[in-house]
Protein backbone atom coordinates (compact mmCIF):
# COMPACT_ATOMS: atom_id res chain seq x y z
CA UNK A 1 0.00 0.00 0.00
CA UNK A 2 2.83 2.49 0.88
CA UNK A 3 4.33 1.81 -2.62
CA UNK A 4 0.74 2.63 -4.47
CA UNK A 5 0.53 5.90 -1.97
CA UNK A 6 3.58 6.98 -3.55
CA UNK A 7 3.14 5.90 -6.76
CA UNK A 8 -0.15 8.39 -6.85
CA UNK A 9 2.25 10.87 -5.50
CA UNK A 10 4.78 10.80 -7.76
CA UNK A 11 1.80 10.65 -11.02
CA UNK A 12 -0.13 13.76 -8.97
CA UNK A 13 3.20 15.52 -8.94
CA UNK A 14 3.52 14.59 -12.70
CA UNK A 15 0.72 15.82 -13.57
CA UNK A 16 0.64 18.94 -11.47
CA UNK A 17 4.32 19.77 -12.88
CA UNK A 18 3.16 19.15 -16.52
CA UNK A 19 -0.05 21.23 -16.17
CA UNK A 20 2.37 24.74 -14.92
CA UNK A 21 4.39 24.03 -17.89
CA UNK A 22 1.62 23.74 -20.16
CA UNK A 23 0.45 26.87 -18.52
CA UNK A 24 4.08 28.20 -19.06
CA UNK A 25 4.24 27.43 -22.23
CA UNK A 26 0.86 28.62 -23.25
CA UNK A 27 1.04 32.38 -21.13
CA UNK A 28 4.02 33.50 -23.80
CA UNK A 29 1.12 33.64 -26.48
CA UNK A 30 -2.15 34.23 -24.14
CA UNK A 31 -3.04 37.91 -24.55
CA UNK A 32 -4.26 38.74 -21.19
CA UNK A 33 -2.21 39.57 -18.43
CA UNK A 34 -3.23 41.24 -15.21
CA UNK A 35 -0.95 44.23 -14.46
CA UNK A 36 -1.94 48.26 -14.18
CA UNK A 37 0.96 50.89 -15.98
CA UNK A 38 2.68 50.57 -12.83
CA UNK A 39 2.87 46.80 -12.72
CA UNK A 40 0.01 46.60 -10.15
CA UNK A 41 -2.52 44.27 -10.61
CA UNK A 42 -5.68 45.33 -13.17
CA UNK A 43 -8.00 42.65 -14.08
CA UNK A 44 -8.94 41.85 -17.60
CA UNK A 45 -6.09 44.27 -19.56
CA UNK A 46 -4.91 42.59 -22.89
CA UNK A 47 -1.15 42.92 -24.03
CA UNK A 48 -0.38 42.91 -27.48
CA UNK A 49 3.39 42.00 -27.70
CA UNK A 50 5.09 43.24 -30.72
CA UNK A 51 6.94 39.83 -30.79
CA UNK A 52 3.69 38.11 -31.39
CA UNK A 53 3.22 39.89 -34.85
CA UNK A 54 6.34 39.28 -35.98
CA UNK A 55 8.78 42.05 -34.56
CA UNK A 56 12.66 41.04 -34.79
CA UNK A 57 15.07 42.36 -31.99
CA UNK A 58 18.20 42.94 -32.41
CA UNK A 59 18.15 45.70 -34.46
CA UNK A 60 19.11 44.79 -37.91
CA UNK A 61 15.92 43.52 -39.53
CA UNK A 62 13.09 46.26 -39.99
CA UNK A 63 10.09 45.32 -37.45
CA UNK A 64 8.16 48.35 -39.11
CA UNK A 65 5.40 46.23 -40.17
CA UNK A 66 5.20 43.90 -37.08
CA UNK A 67 4.74 47.55 -34.71
CA UNK A 68 1.42 48.38 -36.99
CA UNK A 69 -0.29 45.01 -36.71
CA UNK A 70 0.10 44.85 -33.29
CA UNK A 71 -1.19 48.32 -33.11
CA UNK A 72 -4.30 47.90 -34.81
CA UNK A 73 -5.11 44.73 -32.81
CA UNK A 74 -4.85 46.90 -29.36
CA UNK A 75 -6.79 50.00 -31.13
CA UNK A 76 -9.52 48.20 -32.25
CA UNK A 77 -9.77 45.40 -29.46
CA UNK A 78 -12.66 46.09 -27.32
CA UNK A 79 -11.20 45.66 -23.77
CA UNK A 80 -8.35 47.13 -21.63
CA UNK A 81 -5.18 47.39 -24.44
CA UNK A 82 -1.72 47.48 -23.84
CA UNK A 83 1.03 48.36 -26.85
CA UNK A 84 4.14 46.27 -25.41
CA UNK A 85 7.22 46.99 -26.99
CA UNK A 86 9.57 44.49 -24.79
CA UNK A 87 13.42 44.79 -24.43
CA UNK A 88 15.90 44.67 -27.07
CA UNK A 89 16.54 47.01 -29.98
CA UNK A 90 13.74 46.97 -32.76
CA UNK A 91 14.51 48.97 -36.22
CA UNK A 92 11.45 50.30 -37.30
CA UNK A 93 10.40 52.94 -40.08
CA UNK A 94 7.51 55.53 -40.72
CA UNK A 95 4.96 54.32 -38.18
CA UNK A 96 1.61 56.02 -37.22
CA UNK A 97 -0.49 55.13 -34.24
CA UNK A 98 -3.75 56.16 -35.82
CA UNK A 99 -6.73 56.87 -33.74
CA UNK A 100 -9.69 56.86 -32.91
CA UNK A 101 -9.51 53.76 -30.63
CA UNK A 102 -12.29 51.18 -29.43
CA UNK A 103 -10.84 50.44 -26.34
CA UNK A 104 -11.73 52.05 -22.91
CA UNK A 105 -9.44 55.61 -22.58
CA UNK A 106 -6.87 54.93 -21.79
CA UNK A 107 -4.93 52.99 -24.32
CA UNK A 108 -1.03 52.19 -22.82
CA UNK A 109 2.02 52.01 -25.10
CA UNK A 110 5.10 50.31 -23.26
CA UNK A 111 8.17 51.01 -24.47
CA UNK A 112 10.83 48.59 -22.67
CA UNK A 113 12.79 48.05 -25.51
CA UNK A 114 15.44 50.60 -27.50
CA UNK A 115 13.74 51.81 -31.27
CA UNK A 116 16.29 52.37 -33.95
CA UNK A 117 15.16 54.84 -36.78
CA UNK A 118 15.48 53.81 -40.54
CA UNK A 119 18.34 55.91 -41.37
CA UNK A 120 17.48 56.07 -45.58
CA UNK A 121 15.25 59.33 -45.59
CA UNK A 122 13.99 58.39 -48.78
CA UNK A 123 11.88 55.99 -46.75
CA UNK A 124 9.91 58.51 -44.99
CA UNK A 125 7.11 60.33 -47.12
CA UNK A 126 6.70 63.30 -44.28
CA UNK A 127 9.02 64.71 -41.84
CA UNK A 128 7.98 62.28 -38.97
CA UNK A 129 9.41 59.13 -37.58
CA UNK A 130 6.69 57.90 -35.40
CA UNK A 131 3.27 59.73 -34.63
CA UNK A 132 0.66 59.14 -32.40
CA UNK A 133 -2.24 60.41 -33.76
CA UNK A 134 -6.01 61.18 -32.89
CA UNK A 135 -6.43 59.71 -29.78
CA UNK A 136 -8.24 60.75 -27.04
CA UNK A 137 -6.71 59.21 -24.17
CA UNK A 138 -2.96 57.62 -24.31
CA UNK A 139 -0.19 56.74 -22.24
CA UNK A 140 3.29 56.50 -23.72
CA UNK A 141 5.55 54.79 -20.95
CA UNK A 142 8.10 52.33 -20.05
CA UNK A 143 11.66 53.80 -19.77
CA UNK A 144 12.44 52.77 -23.28
CA UNK A 145 14.32 54.61 -25.90
CA UNK A 146 13.80 56.64 -29.05
CA UNK A 147 17.14 56.37 -31.03
CA UNK A 148 16.35 58.82 -34.30
CA UNK A 149 20.05 57.66 -35.43
CA UNK A 150 20.58 61.52 -36.70
CA UNK A 151 24.09 61.77 -36.82
CA UNK A 152 23.74 59.65 -39.87
CA UNK A 153 22.02 62.72 -41.68
CA UNK A 154 22.82 65.79 -40.00
CA UNK A 155 25.15 66.95 -42.48
CA UNK A 156 22.56 66.86 -45.15
CA UNK A 157 20.55 70.23 -43.00
CA UNK A 158 20.93 72.97 -45.06
CA UNK A 159 18.08 74.73 -43.18
CA UNK A 160 20.10 77.84 -42.05
CA UNK A 161 21.03 78.73 -45.57
CA UNK A 162 18.00 77.33 -47.34
CA UNK A 163 14.45 78.77 -47.57
CA UNK A 164 13.42 75.46 -49.59
CA UNK A 165 15.29 72.55 -47.43
CA UNK A 166 13.93 69.19 -46.89
CA UNK A 167 12.64 68.81 -43.29
CA UNK A 168 14.13 66.33 -41.66
CA UNK A 169 12.19 63.46 -39.72
CA UNK A 170 10.83 64.63 -36.27
CA UNK A 171 11.73 61.92 -33.93
CA UNK A 172 8.19 61.30 -31.80
CA UNK A 173 5.06 63.66 -32.70
CA UNK A 174 1.56 63.93 -30.92
CA UNK A 175 -0.96 65.00 -33.22
CA UNK A 176 -4.94 65.99 -31.77
CA UNK A 177 -4.26 63.31 -28.78
CA UNK A 178 -6.48 64.65 -26.19
CA UNK A 179 -5.80 63.80 -22.43
CA UNK A 180 -2.44 62.24 -23.14
CA UNK A 181 0.79 61.44 -20.69
CA UNK A 182 4.44 60.51 -22.22
CA UNK A 183 6.33 59.87 -19.46
CA UNK A 184 9.97 58.31 -18.37
CA UNK A 185 10.57 57.77 -22.39
CA UNK A 186 14.69 58.88 -23.43
CA UNK A 187 14.98 60.08 -27.00
CA UNK A 188 18.60 60.34 -28.68
CA UNK A 189 19.22 62.06 -31.62
CA UNK A 190 16.89 63.31 -33.52
CA UNK A 191 17.04 63.68 -36.88
CA UNK A 192 15.20 67.08 -36.33
CA UNK A 193 13.05 67.80 -33.43
CA UNK A 194 12.70 65.20 -30.01
CA UNK A 195 9.42 65.48 -29.01
CA UNK A 196 6.52 67.52 -31.07
CA UNK A 197 2.99 68.23 -29.40
CA UNK A 198 0.97 69.49 -31.89
CA UNK A 199 -2.76 70.48 -32.04
CA UNK A 200 -3.38 68.46 -28.24
CA UNK A 201 -5.64 69.04 -25.52
CA UNK A 202 -4.62 68.17 -21.65
CA UNK A 203 -1.00 66.37 -22.40
CA UNK A 204 1.38 65.69 -19.65
CA UNK A 205 5.43 64.92 -20.38
CA UNK A 206 7.68 64.20 -17.17
CA UNK A 207 10.37 62.08 -16.47
CA UNK A 208 12.13 62.42 -19.65
CA UNK A 209 15.51 62.25 -20.64
CA UNK A 210 16.29 64.50 -24.02
CA UNK A 211 20.06 64.57 -25.43
CA UNK A 212 22.10 65.33 -29.17
CA UNK A 213 25.10 66.37 -29.33
CA UNK A 214 24.88 70.45 -29.10
CA UNK A 215 25.86 70.86 -32.91
CA UNK A 216 23.56 68.80 -34.18
CA UNK A 217 21.08 70.82 -36.18
CA UNK A 218 17.52 71.78 -35.52
CA UNK A 219 17.10 69.03 -32.19
CA UNK A 220 14.83 71.12 -30.57
CA UNK A 221 14.18 68.99 -27.44
CA UNK A 222 10.11 69.50 -27.45
CA UNK A 223 8.09 71.87 -29.82
CA UNK A 224 4.54 72.39 -28.45
CA UNK A 225 2.30 74.46 -31.14
CA UNK A 226 -1.81 74.68 -31.43
CA UNK A 227 -1.86 73.00 -27.81
CA UNK A 228 -3.75 73.81 -25.05
CA UNK A 229 -3.36 72.88 -21.08
CA UNK A 230 0.20 70.96 -22.04
CA UNK A 231 2.02 70.26 -18.94
CA UNK A 232 6.13 69.68 -18.80
CA UNK A 233 7.81 68.92 -15.78
CA UNK A 234 10.85 66.80 -14.29
CA UNK A 235 13.07 66.54 -17.99
CA UNK A 236 16.65 66.58 -18.63
CA UNK A 237 17.43 68.30 -21.68
CA UNK A 238 20.49 68.65 -23.47
CA UNK A 239 20.39 69.42 -27.57
CA UNK A 240 21.32 71.30 -29.89
CA UNK A 241 18.71 73.94 -30.67
CA UNK A 242 16.12 74.94 -27.95
CA UNK A 243 15.22 72.73 -25.30
CA UNK A 244 11.58 73.80 -25.07
CA UNK A 245 10.24 75.57 -28.14
CA UNK A 246 6.29 76.87 -27.51
CA UNK A 247 4.48 78.16 -31.33
CA UNK A 248 1.92 79.55 -32.53
CA UNK A 249 -1.49 78.95 -31.18
CA UNK A 250 -0.12 77.55 -27.97
CA UNK A 251 -1.94 78.44 -24.63
CA UNK A 252 -2.01 77.56 -21.18
CA UNK A 253 1.39 76.07 -21.24
CA UNK A 254 3.19 75.18 -17.49
CA UNK A 255 6.94 74.04 -17.61
CA UNK A 256 7.82 72.85 -14.15
CA UNK A 257 11.48 71.84 -13.03
CA UNK A 258 13.38 71.27 -16.62
CA UNK A 259 16.75 71.43 -16.89
CA UNK A 260 18.58 72.94 -19.98
CA UNK A 261 22.20 72.43 -21.56
CA UNK A 262 23.25 72.82 -23.41
CA UNK A 263 21.22 73.92 -26.26
CA UNK A 264 19.73 76.84 -27.09
CA UNK A 265 17.51 77.50 -24.14
CA UNK A 266 13.75 77.91 -23.43
CA UNK A 267 11.88 79.51 -26.23
CA UNK A 268 8.35 81.66 -26.97
CA UNK A 269 8.56 81.24 -30.68
CA UNK A 270 9.66 82.06 -33.45
CA UNK A 271 6.45 83.54 -33.93
CA UNK A 272 4.85 85.62 -36.87
CA UNK A 273 6.61 83.48 -39.54
CA UNK A 274 3.98 82.59 -41.30
CA UNK A 275 0.28 84.01 -42.48
CA UNK A 276 -2.73 83.78 -40.13
CA UNK A 277 -1.12 82.78 -36.57
CA UNK A 278 -3.00 82.39 -33.79
CA UNK A 279 -1.95 84.17 -30.32
CA UNK A 280 0.29 82.40 -27.53
CA UNK A 281 -1.35 83.10 -24.53
CA UNK A 282 -0.80 82.08 -20.29
CA UNK A 283 2.81 80.53 -20.46
CA UNK A 284 4.41 79.71 -17.25
CA UNK A 285 8.30 78.49 -16.78
CA UNK A 286 9.48 78.16 -13.33
CA UNK A 287 11.77 76.02 -11.29
CA UNK A 288 14.13 75.57 -13.82
CA UNK A 289 17.77 75.61 -14.30
CA UNK A 290 19.85 76.38 -17.55
CA UNK A 291 23.15 75.79 -18.38
CA UNK A 292 25.85 76.12 -20.81
CA UNK A 293 22.76 77.48 -22.99
CA UNK A 294 22.92 79.68 -25.97
CA UNK A 295 20.23 82.03 -24.84
CA UNK A 296 18.60 81.63 -21.60
CA UNK A 297 14.81 82.56 -21.52
CA UNK A 298 13.90 84.30 -25.11
CA UNK A 299 10.95 85.56 -26.97
CA UNK A 300 11.73 85.69 -30.83
CA UNK A 301 9.60 87.21 -33.66
CA UNK A 302 9.92 87.89 -37.45
CA UNK A 303 10.24 91.03 -38.91
CA UNK A 304 7.31 92.04 -41.10
CA UNK A 305 5.30 88.94 -39.67
CA UNK A 306 1.56 88.96 -39.76
CA UNK A 307 -0.55 90.34 -36.63
CA UNK A 308 -0.30 88.10 -33.92
CA UNK A 309 -0.03 88.44 -29.80
CA UNK A 310 2.55 86.85 -27.21
CA UNK A 311 0.86 87.95 -24.22
CA UNK A 312 0.64 86.61 -20.32
CA UNK A 313 3.78 85.24 -20.15
CA UNK A 314 6.06 84.42 -16.36
CA UNK A 315 9.44 83.16 -16.23
CA UNK A 316 9.78 82.83 -12.31
CA UNK A 317 12.79 80.90 -10.22
CA UNK A 318 15.18 80.48 -12.75
CA UNK A 319 19.15 79.82 -12.12
CA UNK A 320 21.55 80.31 -15.25
CA UNK A 321 24.90 79.28 -15.03
CA UNK A 322 27.02 80.53 -18.02
CA UNK A 323 24.37 81.54 -20.29
CA UNK A 324 24.36 83.25 -23.03
CA UNK A 325 21.81 86.16 -23.56
CA UNK A 326 20.17 84.84 -20.45
CA UNK A 327 17.13 87.50 -20.69
CA UNK A 328 16.22 88.63 -24.33
CA UNK A 329 12.91 89.29 -26.31
CA UNK A 330 14.32 89.80 -30.32
CA UNK A 331 11.86 91.24 -32.64
CA UNK A 332 14.10 91.45 -35.27
CA UNK A 333 14.36 87.13 -35.17
CA UNK A 334 16.15 86.70 -38.54
CA UNK A 335 18.39 83.62 -39.02
CA UNK A 336 18.71 83.82 -42.49
CA UNK A 337 20.50 87.23 -41.96
CA UNK A 338 19.42 91.26 -42.59
CA UNK A 339 17.57 90.88 -45.43
CA UNK A 340 14.29 90.29 -43.88
CA UNK A 341 14.75 92.81 -41.21
CA UNK A 342 13.33 95.75 -43.38
CA UNK A 343 9.78 95.52 -42.25
CA UNK A 344 9.25 95.96 -37.71
CA UNK A 345 7.28 92.79 -36.33
CA UNK A 346 3.38 92.92 -35.69
CA UNK A 347 3.44 90.78 -32.79
CA UNK A 348 2.35 92.42 -30.14
CA UNK A 349 4.22 91.35 -26.73
CA UNK A 350 2.53 92.40 -23.61
CA UNK A 351 2.27 90.87 -19.83
CA UNK A 352 5.58 89.22 -19.87
CA UNK A 353 6.89 88.67 -16.15
CA UNK A 354 10.41 87.89 -14.96
CA UNK A 355 10.81 86.95 -11.26
CA UNK A 356 13.75 85.60 -9.46
CA UNK A 357 16.04 84.99 -12.27
CA UNK A 358 19.70 84.24 -10.67
CA UNK A 359 23.01 82.79 -11.66
CA UNK A 360 25.82 84.16 -14.32
CA UNK A 361 25.59 85.20 -17.44
CA UNK A 362 28.45 84.49 -20.32
CA UNK A 363 27.50 87.57 -22.06
CA UNK A 364 28.53 90.97 -20.75
CA UNK A 365 25.16 92.02 -22.25
CA UNK A 366 22.66 90.23 -19.20
CA UNK A 367 18.92 91.71 -20.07
CA UNK A 368 18.27 92.62 -23.91
CA UNK A 369 14.99 93.80 -24.90
CA UNK A 370 14.49 94.51 -28.79
CA UNK A 371 10.77 95.20 -29.35
CA UNK A 372 9.11 96.03 -32.39
CA UNK A 373 8.98 99.71 -33.51
CA UNK A 374 5.56 99.55 -34.51
CA UNK A 375 4.18 97.76 -31.61
CA UNK A 376 6.24 97.96 -28.54
CA UNK A 377 6.28 95.74 -25.64
CA UNK A 378 3.74 96.40 -23.12
CA UNK A 379 4.26 95.84 -19.02
CA UNK A 380 7.32 93.76 -19.28
CA UNK A 381 8.04 93.49 -15.68
CA UNK A 382 11.52 92.61 -13.77
CA UNK A 383 11.99 91.25 -10.49
CA UNK A 384 14.64 90.62 -8.18
CA UNK A 385 17.33 89.60 -11.00
CA UNK A 386 20.50 88.58 -9.87
CA UNK A 387 23.07 88.06 -12.58
CA UNK A 388 26.31 88.03 -12.23
CA UNK A 389 29.21 88.26 -15.31
CA UNK A 390 30.96 84.69 -15.74
CA UNK A 391 32.13 85.41 -19.37
CA UNK A 392 35.76 85.22 -20.81
CA UNK A 393 36.44 89.33 -21.11
CA UNK A 394 38.66 90.50 -18.45
CA UNK A 395 37.49 93.83 -18.85
CA UNK A 396 33.76 92.94 -18.22
CA UNK A 397 33.04 93.39 -14.20
CA UNK A 398 28.99 93.75 -14.62
CA UNK A 399 26.87 92.77 -16.77
CA UNK A 400 24.64 95.63 -18.56
CA UNK A 401 21.48 95.61 -19.72
CA UNK A 402 19.34 97.30 -23.00
CA UNK A 403 15.89 98.03 -24.08
CA UNK A 404 14.28 99.24 -27.09
CA UNK A 405 10.49 100.07 -27.78
CA UNK A 406 9.49 98.70 -24.39
CA UNK A 407 8.10 99.50 -20.94
CA UNK A 408 9.52 98.20 -18.90
CA UNK A 409 8.80 97.98 -14.59
CA UNK A 410 11.56 96.98 -12.12
CA UNK A 411 11.44 95.92 -8.64
CA UNK A 412 13.53 94.19 -5.94
CA UNK A 413 17.59 93.64 -6.52
CA UNK A 414 17.90 94.57 -9.93
CA UNK A 415 21.71 93.33 -11.39
CA UNK A 416 22.24 94.46 -14.22
CA UNK A 417 21.00 97.81 -13.67
CA UNK A 418 17.84 98.69 -14.98
CA UNK A 419 17.62 100.27 -18.90
CA UNK A 420 16.79 103.28 -19.40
Amino acid sequence: MAIIARQIVFYLFLLGSLALVSCRANAAFHPVVRRSVGGGPVPGETIFNVLQYGAKPGGKKESTEAFMQAWVAACHWRGKARLLIPQGDFLIGQVTFQGPCNCPTPIIVEVAGNLKAVTDISEYSSPEWVTFEDINGLIVTGGGTFDGQGDSVWQYNDCGSNSNCQLLPTSIKFNSITNGNLRGIKSVNAKSFHIAINRCDRFRAFGLRITAPEDSPNTDGIHISSSNFVKVSKTKISTGDDCISIGQGSTNISINKVTCGPGHGISIGSLGKYQDEKDVVGIIVKNSTLLNTDNGLRIKTWPGSPPSEAKGILFQDIIMKNVKNPIIIDQLYCPSGSACRSQPSKVKISNIHYRNIRGSSYSPLGVNLMCSPEYPCQNVELFDINLQYSGPQKKVSDVSSSCSNAKVGFGGMQIPPPCK
